[in-house]
């Protein structure tokens, strides 16, 4: 049986989920991000216990096909941004469509329509996010970054990030050092 679940996208959630699914007894065949794989039916009775136990780590159960659909949109391009030096640099309209094997023009309207926002504002904010965490790791220069998250150059990078946070890559750096000094002095 497949159950799915909104919200879910890192190891965490996933380790969550395992959690409650062991506290309750369900085996499983594999969590995925918004998705659960159970062995066997789950009764309603323990759906709603599993909803609970969750519901404190900010996911829920989905039980519309919309939702469903939703979801799987966003893991896909969850999978895409922080995945992405792992995977071929394409397109995402085709991955997603190859994926999920519907028309991009279909899903994107659906999304847009269901998240009142498009599919690539979606898709920029989470590279926004994984450009942060990757500069405060401090691993990689910023034309390794633009490389793995499939943006054209370095340049492209800083100027969707300026956009996004009013603030170039180098300064959040420099602000993420200034604030590391700070504590290191305390």
């Amino acid at each position: 049986m497949k159950i799915y679940v909104k919200n879910m996208a890192c190891e965490s959630c996933k380790i969550v989920v395992k959690d409650a699914l062991e506290e309750l007894g369900i085996s499983t065949v594999k969590v995925d991000l918004g998705e659960i794989e159970t062995k066997e039916d789950v009764s309603d009775a323990d759906k709603k216990k599993l909803s609970g136990k969750i519901n404190k780590a900010g996911l829920e159960l989905l039980e519309k096909k919309q939702g469903v659909l939703i979801e799987k949109i966003r893991k896909v391009m969850i999978d895409y941004v922080y995945k992405s030096d792992a995977k071929p640099h394409s397109k995402f309209s085709v991955l997603l469509s190859k994926e999920l094997n519907l028309s991009y023009t279909y899903l994107a309207n659906f999304f847009s329509e269901v998240e009142a926002t498009t599919i690539e504002q979606f898709i920029i904010a989470l590279k926004i996010e994984r450009v942060k965490e990757l500069i405060i790791f401090g691993e990689d220069t910023f034309s390794e970054i633009a490389y793995k998250l499939n943006y054209s150059s370095a340049a492209h990078l800083s100027t969707q990030f300026k956009k996004a946070t009013g603030l170039t890559p180098s300064h959040f750096k420099a602000l993420k050092e200034k604030r590391r000094l700070t504590i290191q002095n305390i």
